[in-house]
């Protein structure tokens, strides 16, 4: 990487949050790290300040990045008369778990991409403004995967369930990857210890396989299967992995009654003779 360090400590990680402690725990990593000029700012990126050149960055706020990951703040609600009004202008909602979806796309460059963990009520939630980001996420830019994660994953910080979004800033959508993740490698309650069950490397594995498109993923049974997207439209563009997967129910074969009865009773008659015996040896 030497011949890349340049680009390395000055240009290639950006972050901004409005929490302080968290930009010095950001900075402090990244120099750990030997990233000795990171470029952490502090920044409301849903603010419409971002816009200001005294006091925010307006060279990122549009196609600015190839590369976005991100974690963003859940359930949150904004003032919207604080709010930028080009992210109101896709979505019109106070939901900071929307919002950022609009914000990354936003500061991705065409054809930029970006994994972002939402929280469940994304893929389903039922109100204009969730249903407007899903179409527009879908209709204007390339969504690739919703990989689903168990309930737990946060804990203890928090129980909610959630998915990563995998998408590509601009083009369309013609079939989504779905990956249901039952395990992480740590138990799912508060202690979060190490186990031995981890879908992870198995979610790489699938992903690079339907990448280079060496499978159909066509089984909606598997962990992994592929939707195409006309089916995700006839669903208002609900992208829960339920309302997809297929479940296979086993068939459970009941012996007939009457033979149990049967087996009953010649359990009771050898326990009456047993009891015949017993007696007379009183």
């Amino acid at each position: 990487l030497e011949p890349f360090r340049a680009h390395i400590e000055h240009d290639m990680f950006h972050g901004f949050d409005f929490d302080t402690t968290m930009l010095r725990v950001a900075s402090m990593n990244l120099l750990l790290h030997g990233v000795s000029a990171p470029q952490v700012h502090y920044q409301d990126t849903l603010n419409k300040s971002m816009d200001d050149p005294k006091d925010g960055f307006p060279r990122f706020e549009e196609n600015a990045f190839d590369v976005i990951l991100a974690n963003p703040p859940f359930k949150g609600s904004l003032d919207e008369t604080s709010t930028r009004p080009k992210l109101l202008q896709v979505v019109k909602t106070k939901k900071t778990e929307l919002l950022f979806i609009v914000r990354i796309l936003r500061m991705l460059k065409l054809g930029g991409r970006s994994a972002t963990i939402v929280p469940d009520g994304v893929l389903f939630g039922s109100s204009k403004a969730h249903q407007a980001l899903r179409k527009y996420l879908i209709e204007h830019n390339q969504l690739e995967a919703v990989i689903s994660l168990p309930s737990g994953v946060f804990k203890p910080y928090a129980g909610v369930s959630t998915a990563i979004l995998l998408f590509t800033k601009g083009g369309n959508t013609e079939r989504v990857l779905f990956y249901d993740v039952q395990a992480d490698g740590y138990s799912l309650d508060d202690k979060r210890q190490k186990i031995g069950a981890n879908d992870l490397p198995d979610v790489l594995t699938q992903w690079q396989t339907y990448s280079n498109e060496q499978a159909d993923f066509s089984d909606r049974t598997a962990k992994a299967f592929a939707v195409p997207v006309e089916a995700i439209r006839a669903q208002a563009y609900d992208l829960s992995l339920n309302r997809y997967k297929e479940v296979v129910h086993q068939v459970v074969e009941h012996e007939d009654p009457k033979q149990i009865l049967q087996r009953m009773k010649a359990l009771e008659l050898s326990i009456l003779s047993e009891m015949d015996v017993l007696e007379e040896m009183l």
